[in-house]
């Protein structure tokens, strides 16, 4: 590529753009539409845009917290989560949680959602919600720099225990992504995207 074609910057010193572009470059996420509680039972539902699966067996995913949040505090004082999946039907309901409210606001009745009993975790999930991941809480990591600096940023790790999908989304035994619809992060403060089954495309891996 020439350089002369290349906007470069270095992250410490600024972006110098309208809107940082690597939330734009690393896209689209996942959302992690994360259900927890806190030790009196307080539940507790928000969306975080660093989400993404790290292990197959057993299955791990995580999210990063950027700040000291309640979904934080609770999977770590608990040592539950749940993940939920914010398809295109609950794509209204996920924003209305994003929304900075006081600890006591429950954000299910806020959203419009409720809650139901899990099977192996005691967080309940997102009733309406095709798929959710019940996770116990694994490691809660602290980010640093390369310097050493600590961030105010935490990445929470969980163990998926058990798993919710409704049977429309499974053909011949496939979970079928497209059919999901799940809703994914993008860049920009509130772009999102979709799948649809026209983009799919197939590419076996060399052999």
């Amino acid at each position: 590529m020439d350089a002369s074609e290349t906007y470069f910057y270095e992250p410490a010193a600024g972006h110098g753009l309208p809107h940082s572009p690597f939330n734009s470059i690393v896209a689209p996420r996942p959302i992690g539409w994360i259900s927890s509680q806190d030790r009196a039972g307080k539940l507790n539902l928000a969306p975080f845009s660093f989400f993404n699966a790290f292990n197959y067996t057993p299955p791990i995913i995580g999210f990063a917290s950027n700040g000291q949040k309640d979904s934080l505090h609770n999977a770590e004082a608990t040592g539950e989560f749940c993940w939920n999946l914010a398809d295109e039907d609950l794509f209204e309901a996920m924003n209305e949680t994003s929304a900075m409210v006081p600890p006591e606001v429950d954000e299910f009745s806020l959203a419009g959602v409720s809650p139901a009993a899990s099977t192996v975790v005691s967080v309940p999930h997102v009733a309406e919600a095709k798929t959710v991941f019940e996770c116990r809480t694994s490691q809660v990591i602290p980010l640093v720099t390369a310097d050493g600096a600590e961030t105010v940023t935490h990445v929470v790790f969980g163990e998926v225990v058990g798993v919710h999908i409704h049977r429309s989304l499974l053909r011949d035994g496939v979970y079928q992504t497209s059919h999901a619809r799940p809703m994914l992060r993008g860049g920009g403060p509130s772009t999102y995207f979709t799948i649809r089954s026209e983009n799919i495309r197939n590419l076996p891996r060399p052999a």
